[in-house]
């Protein structure tokens, strides 16, 4: 189900675009399709809208369930069941944040990452993407929501964009606080400034050499990081949202000082904030984490030299949940695999 397939069919009832707006708000709120009180609720939508509403409910509640939770000492992680079986997985972050899944799987391949390992699946729908803030909503607030879950979201691109403008002007959240996260892809800054809904930017860097930028994301679009942080400097001036560039810090591969010193020189004067992402060691074993002092080091460093710098820990490491973890665990990767194989061989 994409988001036109549900007006379609309300409309098909006699619903009008105000009646169409409001059981998409209260859907998006969390809330019951028929809340409100009785008058009000019999007095605004159509008799066979009103009819309708249980049926249609059932199908929005079974396009995402929580198959299971897992809560953690930075936020909860949801592992979510779509109606096909497959699996994604939602973060209930702190300061009512919310992180969601566009993929099941991810295409992109990055070394360093369990989601990558198997591999993209398939797309989640417009629908399904808005699902996951319903089942947050359901538990408590989201005042935030960062595409930054399983999945590219550039490889997705009309399915996330159809989300962004829907909780950007349906689902009371500012511009702001939607976050759209990429490795970075030309089409992205073409499509973005375009939109009605404009959401702030988190771009995936890593490194400072191109070569092994290359490396860490072998399947990512080959833009070299000065191109993608002008891309991004581009963008942030255009909608007044600083770029948050994204930095896992991989021990003896891309925490040196001289790495340090060319992220200091590719960044002064940008408007931005550089997150730095200690590894999830519980993701692979490639790679490992730098010590804890070396962590601080950096950030003391960076910021010393005026490169606004946060550590950005990846959520549900305490509980053994990095991004992709929990899905891995339940359906297996060698499963995974082996279903994108037999799809391929029969195409």
């Amino acid at each position: 189900m994409r988001f036109s397939d549900l007006d379609q069919r309300l409309a098909a009832l006699g619903a009008q675009p105000a009646h169409r707006g409001r059981i998409l708000r209260v859907w998006l709120s969390g809330q019951a399709l028929d809340s409100g009180s009785r008058k009000d609720f019999e007095n605004f939508l159509p008799l066979a809208v009103r009819h309708a509403l249980p049926a249609l409910a059932a199908e929005l509640d079974g396009l995402a369930r929580i198959h299971s939770e897992h809560p953690g000492d930075d936020g909860k992680r949801l592992l979510v069941a779509l109606a096909d079986g497959q699996m994604v997985e939602s973060v209930l972050l702190p300061r009512d944040a919310l992180c969601v899944s566009t993929q099941v799987g991810c295409a992109v391949g990055c070394r360093f990452c369990m989601t990558g390992k198997s591999g993209l699946i398939r797309q989640v729908t417009s629908m399904e993407i808005l699902a996951q803030v319903v089942l947050a909503r359901r538990q408590r607030a989201v005042k935030k929501v960062v595409f930054m879950g399983m999945g590219e979201p550039a490889h997705n691109l009309d399915n996330v964009l159809e989300a962004i403008d829907l909780l950007g002007t349906q689902g009371n959240i500012g511009y702001k606080n939607l976050v759209f996260s990429t490795v970075g892809d030309r089409r992205v800054f073409d499509a973005l400034p375009r939109q009605r809904v404009k959401p702030a930017l988190a771009l995936s860097l890593h490194t400072t050499k191109a070569d092994l930028r290359e490396h860490l994301l072998p399947r990512a679009p080959r833009i070299s990081p000065e191109e993608l942080i002008e891309l991004g400097e581009r963008y942030a001036r255009d909608t007044g949202y600083p770029i948050q560039y994204q930095w896992t810090l991989l021990k003896g591969i891309n925490d040196g000082d001289d790495e340090l010193d060319a992220i200091l020189s590719l960044l002064k004067g940008k408007y931005c904030v550089l997150n730095v992402i200690p590894f999830n060691s519980l993701e692979g074993d490639d790679y490992e984490r730098p010590d804890a002092g070396r962590i601080q080091e950096i950030v003391r460093y960076l910021h010393g030299r005026g490169l606004l710098t946060k550590v950005r820990n990846s959520a549900g490491q305490d509980v053994e949940g990095g991004c992709g973890q929990l899905r891995s665990r339940v359906v297996g990767t060698e499963q995974v695999i082996e279903l994108r194989r037999s799809r391929a061989a029969a195409q």
